[in-house]
């Protein structure tokens, strides 16, 4: 019989957490969020610690580390500040981009403008979406939560973009055949989303979307 490795985290350094769950609760999507400070900078940003929580009301949620001394990358400064953003997925053709977005950059200087993104006006909300994104929600924050670590904030979804060849609006359903999202799967490695299969019993195979 094998024995599982056993660890207390109430034993272990915050890091140390972090980087057991980060690396263990894979493959994560990525939201790529646009804010905007009050100078009208554009400030993007990916962050993994992202998910969707709910649809009615249509709901996700970012979480986002606070830096030394407490100090906030300017995604929550903005964030705080206005209460409002927008969450964009990244696929394979604009997947360094993303990343690069996550280089630190002086609050007056544009993520997008350094790495070659297009920002164009969102409907609802004051913070431009990326025109190079398969998918853009725009999103205005419903509830806050502060811990001693993170901000992390819950947004309801006021808009979807979606690129043209993704969405059957007959059937709302999406074309999966069309959409090849990135995800994070720990350290510094990516997985793409292009080797799939499925598992559907009979009951399911009326409710869930499939690639055709």
């Amino acid at each position: 019989m094998s024995h599982a490795t056993q660890i207390d985290f109430s034993t272990i350094s915050a890091h140390q957490r972090y980087k057991l769950m980060a690396s263990l609760i894979v493959p994560r999507p990525i939201a790529l969020v646009t804010t905007q400070n009050a100078q009208g900078v554009v400030n993007a940003a990916p962050f993994s610690m992202f998910n969707m929580l709910g649809e009615d009301p249509p709901i996700l949620m970012i979480s986002i580390n606070k830096l030394q001394d407490e100090l906030l990358k300017d995604t929550s400064a903005n964030i705080l500040a206005n209460g409002e953003f927008v969450v964009h997925i990244a696929d394979e053709p604009m997947a360094e981009q993303m990343h690069r977005c996550g280089d630190r950059l002086p609050s007056s200087h544009s993520e997008l403008d350094a790495v070659g993104l297009t920002a164009v006006a969102s409907r609802a909300v004051l913070p431009p979406r990326i025109e190079q994104a398969p998918v853009a929600f725009e999103c205005r924050v419903s509830e806050k939560i502060e811990t001693a670590s993170r901000h992390i904030f819950i947004g309801e979804v006021l808009w979807l973009h979606a690129r043209e060849d993704l969405i059957d609006l007959e059937r709302y359903r999406v074309k999966l055949q069309n959409y090849f999202p990135v995800g994070r799967f720990g350290a510094s490695f990516y997985i793409r989303t292009r080797e799939r299969f499925s598992m559907q019993s009979a009951s399911e195979v009326n409710t869930i979307d499939t690639l055709d």
